[in-house]
């Protein structure tokens, strides 16, 4: 069984404070994918026995940045999605193994008055074709805070979010159509009824009012879809304002 973890730990020196390595020890994975790292080369040596990790940083400090803890060697690693406009922000890592690519990722978000939706609606496209071009070469496990709630299931208030970031029909309906374009939602696909979130906004008590959105996915490749075991979201687990997301695979 390969154990899969993403988190938006919502800046890793931040998190790290608040029990980020017992977290990390404790889900004992083989791959744990970090989002909002929010860190600069040199910034936080933090390294696990029997790991190796790869980092994707922002240009912009404080800002951003990916990251992958490994404890199986990638054949090739890659950072960024190949396209100039968006390689500037540490979106993205690619690791390439033997039986899939695992891709980390940190969508764009769309902001507040939607100032960024037009550059959300590019990068999504071009996202998918990187996306599609790995998948024509082995199976995609797509992990991370993909900044959307794709159905109304997947947050607390969907009438009075309609069209707010990450609520907008135009951003919805991206991810339908990568999921139409051969993808599945893994959490999805096995709880088709579940209502369980990933984040929560810092204001209004919204944690404890179980107030949520779910926007943190593992998204994979139809054709991995017999050997999805389980899929999990660990609203139990705290240090930042997304909680864990888990994938089990029996490949």
């Amino acid at each position: 069984m390969m154990k899969l973890v993403s988190w938006n730990v919502n800046g890793l020196r931040a998190c790290e404070s608040k029990g980020f390595s017992d977290v990390f020890r404790e889900l004992d994975a083989d791959f744990f994918c970090l989002q909002e790292t929010k860190m600069q080369a040199g910034q936080l040596d933090l390294q696990f026995e029997g790991y190796r990790s790869y980092w994707n940083y922002a240009e912009k400090k404080g800002y951003s940045g990916t990251a992958i803890y490994a404890r199986h060697e990638p054949l090739s690693v890659n950072y960024g999605i190949g396209y100039e406009e968006h390689d500037h922000e540490g979106r993205v890592v690619t690791l390439e193994m033997e039986q899939f690519y695992l891709v980390c990722c940190y969508t764009p978000n769309s902001q507040d008055g939607l100032k960024r939706l037009d550059y959300r609606m590019r990068w999504e496209d071009d996202f998918r074709s990187y996306l599609k071009g790995l998948d024509q070469r082995k199976p995609v496990i797509l992990c991370g805070d993909l900044n959307v709630a794709h159905e109304e299931i997947d947050l607390k208030n969907p009438k009075s979010n309609r069209q707010n970031a990450g609520f907008t029909d135009q951003e919805r309906q991206k991810f339908s159509t990568l999921l139409a374009e051969g993808f599945i939602d893994t959490f999805r696909t096995l709880y088709p009824e579940q209502v369980t979130y990933s984040w929560w906004s810092y204001r209004f008590q919204a944690r404890q009012k179980n107030a949520g959105w779910r926007i943190d996915y593992f998204v994979a490749s139809e054709r991995l879809r017999p050997s999805i075991a389980d899929a999990q979201i660990l609203t139990d687990v705290y240090g930042s304002d997304h909680c864990p997301v888990v994938l089990e695979l029996d490949l």
